[in-house]
């Protein structure tokens, strides 16, 4: 039977003769060698500790493999036993972290430029009769228009324009509040003009002097309050409305201005601030004693400053905001720059420029650097001070660079109506301050949208 088999066959035995020695050797090494290979190719990975996988010098790309054609075998050595796949994992979550903060580092929504905007304004003075003479240019005669037709783009970014239908759907059975002085009045009537495309304001409050009103979206049950507290901080006030004063400001430093404290605790959304109104001569009282003044010659008073107002001011109104056990969402908007030129309001000073700035062209003035210093460095401190956790929200609203560059959008001498129908070299008492509208402070409306958006 062994014949049968082939000559060439030996039974086991046969392979300890001399003859065949070699060749079995090399039959030996091979087999082992096949075997070690198999062994460590098919159980290498479990090799890598799962807390330590490879550094990043020592990872390589791996091939691009479509999920859907292939799956891992059942029992092969999976990337789940060696941590592979929590490698993985955190990587791509890292990688998509660092790509959002990228994009958040390049989006500034107060740093950017004003581009042209050939559609215009979102409304005009005849759907809107919400504007306030002293800011109707339109109807007040101002002869041109190229100041409508500006928007602004921050850098790295789009900024959608208010939407008047999304912006009342999320705030239904919400309640705003705008608390400041007359340019936060000025910024009321823009945000109201721009909510009436989608519904009617309907007043429902006024005071005396038709400084603090109060209006109610009924369809959506939304209430928007203007709070008129130009120093946010306690003051008795001398002057009418043309800015004529019998007597010296009497501000207290420490003890804020209950017209909006008061009614704080009613409000979700809030926007806040000051700031034109301290330069104005003014007599300082803290712990129910005089301490000092601004500008008030011929008092025998110490000259204290402006800043020295604005710092307690600010540190009492965000103490305030931080401390209180209501958690509004709460904007703080920054100074606001004036662009009177040849002159101050009440020495002849005009703004007649009808085009924008060029970022650079113009850097404000040194109260304007001044108060913005002030503002940056008491927000820090609150936020510093507030420390994480604590459940205040409260933001800057960055509008200077975008006002700043804007020289044109002010009433100027169109803040009475037609000034030079009688005479077209009359002398009139230009508004370098407030502004048209429609005009640039609707873009406010659209940071402060875009900012409770990504709330």
């Amino acid at each position: 039977m062994v014949k049968e088999m082939g000559s060439d066959w030996e039974p086991w035995p046969a392979l300890h003769r001399k003859s065949n020695h070699l060749l079995f050797k090399l039959l030996v090494s091979a087999l082992f060698i096949g075997i070690s290979f198999r062994l460590f190719f098919s159980h290498s990975t479990t090799f890598l500790p799962v807390s330590q996988p490879p550094a990043a010098s020592e990872r390589t790309e791996a091939p691009v493999v479509d999920a859907g054609d292939t799956k891992p075998e059942k029992d092969s050595p999976s990337i789940e036993k060696t941590g592979a796949s929590d490698l993985s994992v955190s990587e791509m979550a890292s990688d998509l972290e660092e790509q959002v903060s990228q994009k958040e580092k390049k989006c500034d929504l107060f740093t950017g430029e004003w581009i042209p905007n050939p559609s215009g304004p979102a409304y005009n003075n005849e759907t809107c009769h919400f504007i306030e003479p002293p800011q109707n240019c339109m109807k007040n005669g101002r002869p041109d228009k190229a100041y409508l037709y500006w928007k602004w783009r921050p850098r790295g970014c789009d900024l959608p324009s208010f939407n008047a239908e999304k912006f009342l759907d999320s705030m239904r059975n919400k309640s705003w509040a705008l608390i400041g002085d007359s340019i936060l009045r000025n910024h009321v009537q823009s945000l109201i003009c721009l909510l009436s495309k989608a519904e009617e304001a309907v007043e429902v409050y006024h005071d005396d002097t038709y400084k603090s009103r109060r209006w109610r979206f009924p369809s959506h049950n939304f209430t928007l309050s203007l709070i008129w507290s130009p120093f946010l901080v306690k003051a008795e006030i001398f002057e009418n409305d043309d800015g004529e004063s019998t007597s010296e400001i009497q501000l207290h430093l420490d003890v804020l201005d209950a017209n909006w404290t008061d009614q704080y605790h009613s409000f979700d959304y809030i926007v806040i601030s000051a700031g034109q109104w301290f330069l104005k001569t003014a007599v300082y009282w803290e712990n129910g004693g005089v301490v000092g003044c601004h500008y008030c010659h011929g008092k025998n008073l110490t000259e204290l400053g402006v800043d020295h107002a604005y710092h307690k001011t600010l540190q009492l109104v965000f103490r305030f905001v931080a401390t209180s056990d209501h958690k509004p969402f709460v904007l703080y908007r920054t100074w606001t720059p004036d662009h009177f030129e040849n002159g101050e309001w009440f020495n002849g000073g005009t703004c007649n420029r009808t085009a924008p700035y060029k970022l650079g062209e113009y850097n404000g003035k040194d109260i304007d650097h001044l108060m913005r210093d002030i503002e940056f460095e008491e927000f820090d401190r609150a936020v510093v001070l507030d420390g994480p956790g604590s459940g205040a929200r409260l933001k800057l609203l960055d509008t200077y660079q975008l006002s700043l560059l804007r020289p044109d959008g002010h009433s100027g001498p169109y803040r009475t109506f037609h000034p030079f129908d009688k005479d077209k070299h009359a002398v009139v008492q230009n508004d370098c301050l407030h502004w048209c509208l429609p005009g640039p402070v609707d873009a406010w409306n659209d940071l402060i949208m875009e900012m409770v958006r990504n709330e």
